[in-house]
């Protein structure tokens, strides 16, 4: 019997009407955010006929941006109301991210499903012709983004461990760092950021940018002279940090909002906006917290806070506005399917008891770094694969934490990229939401409960 074929135009307009709903309550609004996400989490592309839905990109894809932009936007005014609790945190935060990859998907398809080439580099953010920057209309010249003093760029990595900072708050996100722009006397652009290998650290823009991103947005403060205030305070406060005879600013693995001494990336764009206002302004408004039962790899990779600022935390900020959003849709597919592994790496931690379990190599990293040449060759490439330089205040069980999360999750995430490969050839799409849980949890059933160092 022949499946009836839907528009997807059709299923964007009902979305789009949920958008609109008006909501008198706090329960209401998150009512009418959870129908939406489920409505775009749960939606089966067999349904529609991809050809049509192929032809439709240039219409459809700038319409699913403009309704995530359009929700965005109602934040301050829901704020201002009382109606930003928890469960609506949560639920628009959720919606969020499944219209992202609503849009991803919906770029990729654009692409025939091209991939990142051996060897090859993703894109420099905000470049490339095939709807991959999305731009606010508000801030749309039709020229390239004019950066500003105090822009956040919220950023995404290609490392599993950036999907795994991206993911271990009691909300999914899709990013793993923040930094914030400083624009010097002589209009040059620099990105102040803290880093996981570096600590602390000032940057060129340029590098940012052009340093293997799979995704970034941009936000812009609605106070441009505030904004500038706190670029130029951190930048200083930073340059002094790095120079001759400074104190130099490791990275804080603690992820506590407490304390100057040691600073994670969102921490330090909280203490550029609490420096300009004179501890007036202490971001995030809406934080994250870590309420998972088990807190086995918490506790290895030194985490001890309880709530904290995600970076993705930016996202709900009622002062800031979406300035624009890139994506590289060659890459997009293979951060979707890391994200779903680590949901289910977590849930399997959280839910049935897992904890890492590490073998002598293991050891040897967490002892030695990447100090020994005796190591053999596979050690030194793992440690050389997740962690290129070493901190000195990272702990050893930070260190192998991050290394055994590398290896348990590369040969799964590889076999789920050829899954994907496969449904594009057969199905002419990419896997849906179902097939990739239902996948790993079969993969788990086969393992016999042991999942690369994971039992």
């Amino acid at each position: 019997m022949l499946q009836t074929r839907v528009r997807l135009e059709d299923d964007v307009a009902v979305v789009n009407e949920l958008a609109e709903r008006p909501a008198s309550t706090a329960q209401d609004l998150a009512a009418n955010l959870s129908r939406i996400y489920e409505t775009v989490r749960n939606v089966s592309l067999d349904r529609y006929d991809l050809a049509e839905v192929a032809r439709s990109v240039p219409r459809l894809l700038p319409a699913v941006f403009a309704m995530r932009l359009k929700l965005r936007e109602q934040v301050p005014a829901w704020h201002a109301r009382g109606f930003m609790s928890l469960p609506v945190q949560k639920a628009l935060r959720d919606t969020l991210r499944a219209g992202r990859y609503a849009t991803d998907m919906l770029g990729e398809l654009n692409l025939g499903y091209a991939q990142l080439g051996s060897g090859e580099a993703t894109k420099r953010a905000f470049t490339g012709g095939s709807f991959n920057t999305l731009v606010n209309p508000k801030f749309d010249t039709g020229k390239d983004i004019p950066f500003q003093s105090g822009d956040l760029l919220l950023m995404r990595g290609m490392h599993h461990n950036s999907a795994a900072i991206a993911r271990i708050g009691d909300v999914d996100s899709q990013f793993s760092h923040v930094g914030i722009i400083h624009t010097d006397a002589a209009g040059k652009h620099w990105v102040v950021e803290a880093l996981i290998e570096e600590g602390s650290v000032i940057k060129p823009l340029e590098h940012d940018l052009s340093h293997g991103l799979g995704r970034c947005v941009a936000f812009r403060h609605k106070d441009a002279a505030f904004a500038r205030a706190a670029a130029a305070q951190i930048h200083e406060l930073v340059r002094r940090s790095n120079a001759p005879g400074g104190k130099h600013i490791w990275y804080d693995f603690s992820m506590e909002l407490k304390g100057d001494g040691e600073l994670f990336c969102s921490k330090l764009v909280r203490l550029a906006y609490r420096l300009a206002s004179k501890e007036g302004v202490l971001l995030p408004t809406f934080t994250t917290r870590f309420d998972m039962k088990n807190r086995d790899f918490m506790n290895r990779i030194g985490v001890t806070a309880r709530e904290t600022f995600a970076p993705a935390d930016v996202e709900l900020e009622p002062d800031f506005d979406v300035l624009a959003e890139w994506q590289d849709y060659r890459v997009t597919s293979r951060l979707r399917l890391q994200d779903l592994l680590m949901d289910k790496l977590f849930q399997w931690m959280d839910e049935h008891g897992y904890t890492f379990h590490p073998d002598f190599p293991v050891r040897l990293i967490g002892i030695f770094g990447r100090l020994s040449s005796r190591f053999s060759e596979r050690t030194k490439a793992m440690v050389a694969d997740v962690i290129p330089r070493v901190p000195p205040n990272m702990r050893r069980s930070a260190i192998q934490a991050v290394a055994m999360l590398h290896q348990t999750a590369e040969p799964l995430l590889g076999e789920l990229m050829k899954l994907e490969r496969a449904s594009v050839e057969r199905h002419g799409r990419p896997l849906q939401i179902s097939e990739v849980f239902d996948y790993l949890e079969q993969r788990r059933h086969d393992l016999n409960g042991r999942i690369g160092y994971l039992s």
